[in-house]
């Protein structure tokens, strides 16, 4: 990577689109433009000449983000990041697949980590993963972000380390539920032990990397978002545990939980391909007000007995 600075599009003015902006001006080494549906600016004018464009828009908006770029001139040698994670309710994809779909010549590139972003915002030391299969990419990303307050790290699995963040959001719900309800330390830290192999099953079986679940993106996050009140989908767990509705908690959170949409896709998909999903199964009763939080408890108890590690089970 050249010592000329790079020009950065960020797409998504929300809390994690400006902590994105933070950190890679924080070593003044790039030109940062952020746009969103309310700027006075245009999307054409914003990504004109740009090097990168990062989305860092909901599940719901990259769909949209997607369609508005693709009626523009970009570049191939453009990078993508995407930033976003959920998966697409009517496709069943993650965002980066969105984006190479639509964009099949350009690089894309996925981050995700356990980056709570008002943490970011006050400049508290983090760590992430830049992921693409094209590596020169990646590293070029790498370079952006990378500074003393956050460390970036590299891999070869772009879906791995999506569905990494993408699943974690479904298992915060659970672990909200388990503060809530205060079942102490014994029952939340059974409930993540088993959460990572349930993300796992459902990883490996969509073509991820088993270790990736292991790293930052995996198990990195799953920690940050299961053990934090900063994570809004850990809130929503609380929330219904204390006896609130989830048009409650929503309106109380004032923005989106992701886990909720990849709980109700996380079905039809396991449906689609078979795979054991207990705990997100309780999650998506639960919202879906089938059943209540002590119910759902009671449900995961009295599961048949088996091998620890059988994680295919």
């Amino acid at each position: 990577m050249s010592n000329t600075k790079k020009k950065l599009t960020i797409i998504g003015a929300g809390l994690w689109g400006q902590a994105l902006a933070k950190l890679a001006q924080y070593n003044d080494q790039n030109n940062v433009k952020i746009w969103s549906r309310t700027s006075s600016e245009s999307l054409a004018s914003v990504v004109q000449e740009a090097d990168v464009i990062l989305s860092a828009v909901s599940m719901k908006g990259v769909r949209l983000t997607v369609e508005k770029l693709t009626a523009l001139t970009i570049p191939e040698e453009t990078i993508f990041i995407s930033a976003t994670k959920g998966l697409e309710t009517k496709t069943l994809l993650t965002p980066s697949q969105i984006w190479q779909k639509s964009f099949p010549s350009h690089p894309v590139v996925v981050l995700s980590g356990p980056n709570l972003s008002k943490e970011i915002q006050q400049r508290l030391p983090a760590a992430t993963v830049v992921a693409s299969e094209d590596v020169v990419a990646a590293a070029k990303v790498q370079e952006i972000f990378s500074s003393d307050i956050f460390r970036v790290y590299s891999n070869q699995d772009p879906i791995g380390t999506e569905l990494g963040g993408t699943l974690k959001n479904v298992m915060a719900i659970a672990s909200g539920v388990c503060d809530g309800l205060q079942l102490g330390t014994n029952a939340k830290s059974a409930l993540l032990t088993r959460a990572l192999p349930e993300m796992i099953r459902i990883g490996t079986e969509l073509g991820a990397s088993r270790e990736t679940f292991f790293g930052l993106s995996g198990l990195g996050d799953l920690i940050a978002t299961c053990y934090s009140p900063l994570s809004r989908n850990y809130r929503v767990g609380y929330g219904l545990s204390e006896g609130k509705t989830l048009e409650q908690i929503l309106i109380e959170l004032g923005s989106t939980a992701e886990g909720i949409n990849t709980a109700n896709v996380l079905i039809e998909l396991a449906q689609k391909h078979r795979i054991a999903i207990p705990i997100s199964r309780q999650v998506y009763q639960l919202i879906n007000g089938e059943t209540t939080p002590q119910e759902a408890v009671k449900e995961l108890m009295a599961r048949d007995l088996k091998a620890e590690f059988d994680v295919l089970s």
